[in-house]
Order: C-alpha cells, then structure tokens, then sequence
C-alpha cells in the first residue's frame, strides 16, 4: 500500500533573471513502513524532493498525496497541521533548542501541536528517551551531550508524536561510523517496533545499506524512473 505518492512532480525556481529547474517530472510511490532513501550528489534536487513531501514546498507542477491528502494543495495552516500530525523531521543540524533540556526539546512539538495532557506527554517523551537509550540524559542541554547523543534526540523528538512519516535528510552526515550505524539501527528497529516509514536524502554508503528501496536522483530527475534497490534485505 503506498503512503506516499508523488505524480510528475516539478519545481522551478527563479533568482532574478534566471530560472533553476530542481526537480523535473518525478513520479514515486513509497509504501507505508519502508526505510526509503534518496541518493545523488548535491544540487540533485534530493533535499527539495524531501521539502515537498514534508509540505514545507510547494511543486510548480504535479500532484503529492501523503496519507491519501492532496497536500499540495493546503494552505500554510492546514500544511501545518498536516506536518504536526503526520510528519516527524530529523535534520543534518539537529536543529535542538539550545535553553531546553533533552526532555524539553522532544516535548516540544506536543506542546506545539496538540493539547495533549501532561501525563500522557510525559508518558509519550519518557518511552521514546527509553527507545533511543538517553533517559539518563533527559535533564541535560544540547551544549552538554556528544553529537551522536543530540542527533538521538532528534530522532526521538521526531518519533513522539508517533508520526506515519519520518523525513531525514543527511541524518548521518556530522556522526562518526560507529555512531552512525547506532542511528541507523536504532531507526530500523522503530520502523519495524511501529510501522513508521521513513524517507532519507542522502550520499552515505552507511544509510544506502540499510534501505528497503534506493533512488537515484540527478539534475532533478530520477534515474531510470526506478529503484537502484528494492527488497531483500534482512532487517533482523
């Protein structure tokens, strides 16, 4: 069953006189509970392929169905509340909130996003502490945790609101090889605990790896129109 489903997809973008094609008539689908990645070197047009998805942008042309919504089509506010309900964010730079605690920063988007009460939030923010191994850190700031433990956070910041879709993009690109094969396993292990299915923007071997599907993209355009990679791995 796809959850994601992009139709001839295109974005232009126009700095002064001159006009950039990032993406040209993409069409993907990506299964629910599929680790998916997106590989091409910069400028491919991957990260803006992930925007459209997380409705941060908006396609010149197509059509994008996320969880069956035409969110191509919402309003800044419905795409909004589109992302809180349905969408988990891990960036390259963490993007934490340097005054919040650990605990706080994962908290967060509940306090955003819904009226979820405090018990239930505390509940939903200690399980994933527990799931990404940093409990014990949970009342420490960014500034005083190691950039593998930060990059946790992220994930389990993404993961609280239990969302149908995890965007990443570069998730492993500051770590260190062991700790980025921790992150890797540590999201695997919650795509297959919880059905989430995540969609990577990346150039790492490490990630490609681990993918269910791999696709190439360069100068906006898929290559073949095809996985490089679909299936048969083990996830155990």
């Amino acid at each position: 069953m796809s959850l994601i489903e992009l139709n001839s997809i295109s974005k232009k973008y126009l700095t002064g006189q001159v006009e950039t094609e990032a993406l040209k008539q993409v069409t993907v689908s990506i299964e629910k509970g599929k680790l998916v990645t997106f590989v091409g070197p910069s400028g491919s047009g991957k990260t803006t392929l992930l925007n459209i998805i997380g409705c941060m942008d908006k396609p010149s042309s197509g059509e994008v169905r996320v969880t069956d919504t035409r969110v191509d089509t919402l309003d800044k506010k419905a795409a909004a509340n589109f992302r809180g309900k349905h969408l988990g964010f891990i960036f390259q730079s963490f993007n934490l909130i340097p005054v919040l605690s650990v605990y706080e920063n994962i908290e967060y988007p509940l306090l955003m996003i819904s009226r979820t009460p405090a018990g239930e939030r505390r509940e939903r923010v200690m399980a994933v502490l527990e799931a990404v191994g940093m409990a014990d850190q949970k009342d420490k700031r960014p500034d005083q945790i190691s950039g593998g433990q930060k990059q946790r956070v992220a994930v389990a910041r993404a993961l609280v609101t239990n969302p149908d879709v995890v965007l990443a993009d570069e998730p492993t690109a500051n770590l260190d090889h062991d700790t980025a094969h921790k992150i890797i396993d540590l999201m695997k292990k919650m795509r297959d605990t919880y059905g989430t299915t995540f969609v990577f923007s990346t150039h790492d071997p490490r990630i490609v790896e681990h993918a269910d599907v791999v696709h190439g993209i360069e100068d906006g355009r898929l290559l073949n129109g095809n996985p490089l990679y679909q299936g048969g791995k083990d996830h155990a």
